[in-house]
């Protein structure tokens, strides 16, 4: 799909699959590697991509080549059909929430923490030299 947008807009056959691969995230040596063609190459491709596609660098051809993809509308249907299967399943870790107990203030797995004879901290105090800090 992608490749026959990028053909209609006036690329080759070989400048849309390098469009492609850089699009799906591929450095210029793994295009290469990819399509038995040296790294040079690559970037000859590119620099006539981005001329045709009158966009300046890799990262403006990849956003163009975003709405072009078949992944993001497939991706907005699951969204929509996955909507309530979160509800589901956000309502369901509420209820396991709910049902557990957790300790709290001084309370520890043990007990209290007088019942472990752990002393509580008494509270600093200012002496009368640091009255004024």
């Amino acid at each position: 799909m992608l490749r026959d947008v990028l053909i209609q807009k006036g690329l080759s056959n070989r400048e849309a699959e390098v469009a492609e691969l850089v699009t799906k995230g591929l450095s210029n040596k793994e295009v290469a590697n990819q399509l038995f063609v040296t790294e040079k190459t690559v970037k000859f491709h590119l620099t006539n991509i981005y001329k045709k596609m009158s966009v300046k660098s890799r990262a403006q051809l990849i956003v163009w080549c975003l709405p072009h993809l078949g992944f993001v509308e497939k991706e907005e249907r699951a969204i929509e059909s996955g909507l309530q299967t979160a509800a589901n399943a956000a309502a369901a870790a509420g209820q396991a929430a709910q049902a557990t107990q957790f300790p709290v203030g001084s309370s520890t797995v043990g007990g209290t923490i007088a019942n472990q004879g752990i002393a509580p901290i008494a509270p600093i105090r200012n002496s009368d030299n640091d009255a004024g800090l």
